[in-house]
């Protein structure tokens, strides 16, 4: 049985997809795949070793992009270069690097070039 408070699939949407996939390729550094599912349009995240536990850039006419509502949290070695890139392509940071209590790691929060708030979380 899965454990139903751990994400098994997460969304982003987007307006314009091959700039939303340059944007997350350059600041993580890694490669999105894009797969057609009929009128949606994706750009799946690598799997990271958990197979069925991962998320994709998505472009539907019913999807768009917003500031509001929930945040999807993306694990990265180090939170400072990321949010560096970010700025650089077209983004901007709402929340800095802010530690979380507990020694449960550090969060920040920025806005993507299609208007999302995301989060990053890395241990240092």
């Amino acid at each position: 049985m899965l454990n139903p408070t751990v994400p098994a699939w997460f969304e982003i949407p987007t307006v314009d997809l091959d700039r939303a996939q340059s944007f997350y390729e350059r600041i993580l550094g890694v490669p999105l795949r894009r797969e057609p599912m009929g009128e949606t349009e994706l750009a799946v995240f690598p799997y990271g070793g958990r197979p069925h536990v991962s998320g994709a850039l998505i472009r539907h006419e019913e999807c768009r992009p917003a500031i509001q509502g929930s945040v999807v949290y993306l694990s990265v070695d180090n939170l400072e270069p990321v949010l560096q890139r970010v700025l650089e392509l077209g983004g901007d940071t709402i929340v800095p690097r802010t530690e979380i209590p507990g020694d449960m790691g550090y969060f920040a929060q920025f806005r993507d070039t299609e208007g999302n708030r995301v989060g990053l979380w890395s241990a240092i």
